[in-house]
């Protein structure tokens, strides 16, 4: 008898087609790539792997063989980095948002922790906190960001009140912690900058500013720092508007694919989908392609988002409802049941090129994919 929780599936029936492939060997790629935009040597900023998310998507379990080579994880929460212990990380982890309630210090039970702090409750949770593993902070500077951290006039106090949680042996090494708002663009962090600088003059302590696009429009700012936080390039994806993954030699790490389930000959004038959102202007071939917006791809997706059907670029008509999806088959006049549809990822449609079309970012569909989409290692990796 199968485990209470397993998915049924029936004898003789096969697994809805759609399904992302990942890709453990990109991500190291991708890494690297990351790692050589820094200086080398002694002095050279050290590197935090963010995979908070569930690594945007692709699985912490999944890649985090392949990051052996990230100086550490960063992760959002407590809970994210006691999975990452358990699946036998042991270096340093930086967890985001830090401490939510008084009952976290309690969570505080690993050695190797990195808290970023946003305000001074939790400076006061820590004050309580029992003797143990000393975990290192760092406090946020709220910049030009403005969601969480210390504003400027109250940082100094913040890292004083570190400072004496230090001295009772409650915390480790203080760091200053910085987020750009606008690093993706040529001038984005030059005034940000001189501002954090500013603040934290004559204060000890480690640096840390930048995330992906900081680090890669901003490299000399970047290798000042001790260390810098990669996120979505990591998983192959660029972070600027003007600039595709392959011209910064990132490989994707996720592509998602799917089958055509179904061919409906459509007259001119007749609707395809709901709310007759996309109108034949002559009789067209439409494939109907099993994945939706339940599956995580963009509903708000227009006709024209690019879609690949067996090699050959076309595109989605109409609204894409809760399971499925449709698509011009004029350009594939030969597309039959089951021709294979690749909706990002591979073949050359990356994933922000989907995402721009859709009016969001690469992240947000990397992340939101949910969990009826079955994840498939890449053969090469499922093999090791």
């Amino acid at each position: 008898m199968p485990p209470v929780n397993a998915p049924y599936r029936p004898e003789g029936l096969t697994a809805r087609p759609l399904h992302a492939r990942i890709d453990p060997g990109a991500v190291a790629h991708n890494l690297a790539r990351l790692r050589g935009a820094l200086p080398a040597g002694a002095g050279a900023p050290r590197l935090w792997a963010t995979v908070k998310a569930d690594a945007y998507g692709h699985g912490v379990a999944r890649i985090l063989p392949a990051l052996r080579g990230a100086d550490g994880l960063a992760v959002l929460h407590l809970n994210e980095a006691r999975a990452c212990r358990h699946l036998g990380w042991q270096g340093p982890i930086l967890v985001y948002g830090g401490l939510y309630s008084p009952a976290d210090a309690l969570l505080v039970d690993t050695p190797g922790l990195h808290l970023v702090i946003t305000h001074a409750a939790q400076l006061e949770w820590l004050a309580h906190a029992a003797p143990g593993h000393r975990p290192a902070i760092w406090l946020r500077f709220a910049g030009d960001i403005h969601h969480t951290g210390f504003a400027a006039d109250g940082y100094r106090a913040a890292f004083d009140a570190a400072s004496a949680l230090f001295r009772r042996g409650l915390a480790g090494e203080i760091g200053h912690l910085n987020h750009y708002a606008r690093a993706d663009e040529p001038d984005g962090v030059d005034d940000a900058d001189a501002v954090f600088r500013d603040v934290i003059a004559g204060l000890p302590g480690p640096v840390s500013t930048s995330n992906s696009a900081a680090l890669l429009k901003h490299g000399a700012r970047a290798a000042s720092t001790q260390w810098v936080r990669p996120g979505l390039a990591l998983y192959g994806a660029s972070p600027f508007a003007g600039t595709s993954a392959a011209e910064l030699d990132l490989r994707p790490a996720m592509s998602l694919h799917s089958q055509i389930v179904g061919i409906q000959r459509v007259k001119a004038g007749a609707g395809v989908g709901y709310s007759r959102a996309f109108v034949a202007p002559d009789a067209i071939d439409v494939g109907i392609v099993t994945c939706g917006y339940a599956d995580g791809y963009p509903r708000h997706a227009p006709t024209g988002t690019p879609v690949i059907v067996d090699g050959v670029r076309t595109r989605l008509l109409g609204r894409v409802s809760m399971d499925m999806m449709a698509v011009d088959l004029g350009p594939v006049p030969h597309a039959c049941i089951g021709t294979p549809v690749t909706l990002w990822g591979a073949g050359g449609l990356a994933v922000e090129e989907v995402a721009r079309a859709a009016g969001t970012i690469a992240a947000d569909l990397l992340a939101g994919l949910s969990a009826r989409v079955s994840m498939q290692l890449t053969r090469q990796d499922a093999a090791r």
